[in-house]
C-alpha cells in the first residue's frame, strides 16, 4: 500500500494509506482498552513508516534484504509474509513485556505494514512472476543496482524498449500497481472509519484463531472480490470505490487493531475481561457484535 515517497519524514502524512490506517487503528485501540495502557502514540508508531518504514529499504538497498510483501491467499505453501507477520508479532509481545517503548513502536509499525500489504488486492497479483518474465527469467535477487532495478533488460534494443513499456507504460506492471494503491489512499484519506472498531465477537475471534489464521481468512475474503483484476480491466469505478470504503478499508483496519490488541493481551498488559471491553464499546455507541 502507498506510504508516501519515503524521501522525507513528512511524506505520507496526508495521502499515506499505511499512516492513515495506523492512526485509525491506534484510536480504535484506545476505545477498547483506554488510555492507561502503555502503548506508543500514533506519532511514535508513524516514525517507523514512510522514510523509516519497510518501503524505504527498496530505495536504500535495491534487491538486498528487501521485504517482499506479495501473497497468494489460496496457496498454502506461500508462507513468507505470514512468517514476517508472526515474527513481528512475537517481537512486539516481547518488547511490550520489557516496556521497551521505542522498540514496541517499531514492531507495531512494521507488523501493521506487513498486514496491510498482505491484505491489499494489488499484492495478491503474481507480481514477482510477471517481473521475472520482463527480466528474461531473472529473479528479483539479480537487481543489484538501482539501474538494474529500474531499467528492464532485453536481448535487443527493441526488446528492451518493449519490456520497459510493459513495466512503466500507461498500463504497465508497476504503473498499474502504483496507481491502484494511490487510488486506495485517495479514497480513504478523508474517511474516519469511526464505525470499524472491532466488536466483542472480533476480540474473541483473534484469541481463538490467532493472528496468522485471521490474516489468512481475511486475505481470502478480500481476494475473492477480485478488485485488482477489475481495476486492470476498467480502472476505478463507483463499485470499486464503494468496496474500498465499505469492505477493504474496514477489514484491513480491523486486522491491524486486532493484531495490536492481541499483542497487549498476550503480553499480560490487559486481561481477558471481555465484559469490561463490552462496556467500553457500548459507551462509544459501537455494536457488540
Amino acid at each position: 500500500m502507498y506510504s508516501g515517497s519515503t524521501l522525507t519524514k513528512y511524506s505520507g502524512r496526508v495521502m499515506g494509506a499505511h499512516q492513515k490506517i495506523d492512526r485509525i487503528a491506534r484510536r480504535h485501540l484506545v476505545k477498547l482498552v483506554g488510555n492507561k495502557v502503555d502503548f506508543p502514540t500514533s506519532r511514535e508508531i508513524l516514525y517507523f513508516e514512510g522514510k523509516n518504514g519497510p518501503d524505504a529499504i527498496k530505495r536504500k538497498s535495491p534487491a538486498k534484504d528487501e521485504l517482499w510483501h506479495y501473497y497468494n491467499p489460496f496457496d498454502d505453501s506461500d508462507t513468507q509474509i505470514v512468517e514476517i507477520i508472526q515474527d513481528h508479532y512475537q517481537q512486539l509481545v516481547k518488547e511490550l513485556r520489557a516496556s521497551n517503548r521505542e522498540r514496541v513502536a517499531f514492531e507495531a509499525a512494521w507488523l501493521a505494514h506487513a498486514i496491510v500489504d498482505g491484505l491489499t488486492p494489488a499484492h495478491h497479483f503474481p507480481y514477482e512472476e510477471k517481473l521475472a518474465e520482463l527480466r528474461g527469467g531473472e529473479g528479483i535477487e539479480t537487481r543489484t543496482t538501482i539501474k538494474g532495478k529500474i531499467v528492464m533488460p532485453g536481448e535487443t534494443k527493441r526488446e528492451q524498449v518493449k519490456n520497459n513499456w510493459k513495466m512503466w507504460g500507461p498500463k504497465g506492471l508497476m504503473t498499474t500497481h502504483g496507481l491502484f494503491e494511490i487510488g486506495v489512499a485517495s479514497i480513504i484519506a478523508p474517511l474516519s472509519f469511526a464505525d470499524t472498531v472491532p466488536t466483542i465477537a472480533d476480540l474473541r475471534s483473534i484469541e481463538q484463531l490467532g493472528l496468522a489464521e485471521l490474516f489468512r481468512r481475511t486475505a481470502r475474503e478480500i481476494a475473492v472480490l477480485d478488485m485488482y483484476t477489475r481495476y486492470q480491466q476498467k480502472g476505478w469505478t463507483p463499485k470499486l470505490a464503494y468496496e474500498v470504503r465499505h469492505k477493504l478499508g474496514p477489514l484491513i483496519i480491523n486486522n491491524v487493531t486486532l493484531a495490536w490488541f492481541s499483542a497487549l493481551l498476550e503480553s499480560g498488559l490487559i486481561s481477558k475481561d471481555y465484559e469490561n471491553y463490552s462496556r467500553k464499546v457500548r459507551r462509544k455507541n459501537i455494536p457488540k457484535s
